[in-house]
């Protein structure tokens, strides 16, 4: 018998595609199914390092932990990670096969299916029922040749589709009708709903419209989720909307953090944008680093690009000086790298081969090399010996006297360094706040007074139920179960 496959499109991009498949990942898993996620193809820059050591996106290690298992490279078999705007690292089955241009991409889409389908039937074979996210939206007509994020992938797994839209933008209605319109007749067979999401309001206002929808199309209008204010998903890939513009209402201890062209992993500084005595403004091109006790550089998938884009908006200076005014400084993964004096890429990794000069802070210099270093990891942070965890995703090499002084001591290594003055700290480590007891001595550090410890992974972990409550309250449960039976 064929394991039960059901998967979610969207109608554009951040229509709430991740967000239903973890809502229906704890949902079924609530109820004792087997259930796993799968994302055929995602492009992102955030990712999460797999208990089988390869690389996936983020999104789907947080479907993972919603459907209680650990992470796997089959549950995201291509991950395109973006270093330019015409160019991507390409990663199959966890590993990187190289960089490739859009056309290139486009061409080898013939082989990355055969991965796809290779890791769906294994991740099939050893659960009840399987769980797909799509990507984008199944009408962009540029992309539908070789497609096998949307479409593509249903029809050769043969499994019903839900389309859900973001009345939150708009037009919803709009989006729904003419996405079904641009479809093959097959295709719009294989749609069996729709979800409508981030409503506010009420209901009885948009019921005549949902009517008009199902008269329209024929097809049945699943629920529609409300905004669930407050409700913490970690993002997929691009800043979650208006958190690159300062929140000037929220005091506390004020921290800054450049949106780089290519920031990479910005999910390690949720913990801080969630803790109640934190102000955490992500700083956007065209604006000026504003006074502030702790600036952390992240992580960057094309760190000297990064870097020098850093300097054309005069911030190299502002870190100089906020490092005068006795500030804090934090560098994370490829933020860490730019700490020091050099960066050589002397393979082309990540842009033209060659070498940049670094902000010379730390007595160090990196490498990139060709094998990425991916692990799962725990340890102590030298601060206060606090316990600490997370993961390195990072092809960087990284040599000198700074690294004397190590910032943390992972499973019996030391890694990063701690400045003599004690005012920087660099790590390869992502998910550095995640850790309570960590996140509370790196905040004593920078100066807070007063730290009150904030459980974060408590917060995502409520935030998951959330999710399924809704499903249970605000969605057909038996349509689903009948989907799902197919």
């Amino acid at each position: 018998m064929t394991t039960p496959t059901l998967m979610v499109q969207g109608t554009t991009s951040d229509a709430g595609k991740s967000l239903l498949v973890t809502a229906l990942c704890r949902w079924l898993h609530r109820r004792g199914v087997r259930v796993a996620p799968f994302k055929p193809q995602n492009m992102a820059l955030n990712s999460a390092v797999t208990a089988d050591g390869g690389e996936i996106g983020r999104a789907q290690a947080v479907q993972a932990a919603a459907c209680g298992l650990q992470p796997h490279t089959d549950m995201n078999p291509v991950l395109l990670k973006p270093n330019t705007d015409t160019g991507a690292q390409v990663i199959v089955h966890g590993h990187a096969i190289g960089t490739m241009n859009a056309a290139d991409y486009h061409d080898y889409k013939r082989i990355a299916r055969t991965a796809v389908l290779e890791a769906y039937r294994r991740l099939a074979a050893g659960h009840d029922a399987v769980l797909v996210e799509g990507a984008g939206s199944p009408a962009e007509i540029n992309l539908r040749h070789n497609d096998i994020a949307n479409m593509g992938f249903a029809e050769a797994a043969d499994c019903p589709v839900i389309l859900i839209a973001d009345i939150d933008r708009g037009g919803v209605f709009a989006h729904l009708v003419g996405t079904l319109a641009l479809l093959s007749a097959s295709e719009q067979a294989r749609i069996a709903g729709f979800v409508i999401n981030r409503f506010r309001g009420d209901l009885a206002l948009l019921r005549p419209g949902l009517e008009w929808l199902e008269r329209r199309t024929g097809k049945p209008v699943l629920g529609v989720l409300p905004c669930l204010h407050g409700l913490h998903l970690e993002a997929e890939d691009a800043l979650p909307r208006g958190e690159a513009a300062p929140n000037p209402g929220k005091a506390g201890l004020q921290v800054v953090v450049p949106a780089l062209p290519r920031i990479s992993n910005h999910t390690d500084f949720d913990p801080l944008r969630l803790h109640p005595q934190v102000r955490l403004d992500f700083i956007g091109p065209g604006a000026d680093i504003p006074p502030a006790d702790l600036i952390i550089l992240p992580g960057s998938k094309s760190v000297r690009a990064d870097l020098t884009w850093l300097r054309e908006q005069g911030w190299d200076r502002a870190i100089h000086r906020h490092l005068r005014y006795g500030g804090r400084l934090i560098g994370i993964c490829g933020g860490f790298q730019m700490l020091g004096r050099r960066l050589h890429d002397p393979h082309g990794l990540e842009g033209d081969p060659g070498s940049s000069d670094g902000l010379g802070l730390l007595q160090m210099e990196t490498t990139l090399a060709p094998a990425k270093q991916l692990r799962n990891v725990q340890g102590r942070l030298v601060l206060e010996r606090a316990p600490v965890h997370g993961y390195e995703i990072h092809a960087g090499i990284t040599t000198g006297a700074a690294l004397s002084r190590p910032a943390l001591q992972l499973d019996g290594r030391a890694d990063g360094a701690l400045s003599d003055d004690r005012q920087i700290l660099g790590t390869y480590l992502h998910g550095l706040f995640d850790s309570p007891g960590a996140c509370a001595a790196l905040l004593a550090w920078a100066g807070l007074e007063g730290v009150r410890r904030h459980d974060y992974p408590a917060l995502r972990e409520a935030s998951i139920e959330r999710l399924a409550d809704a499903v249970e309250e605000h969605l057909d449960t038996a349509l689903l179960e009948t989907l799902l039976e197919r």
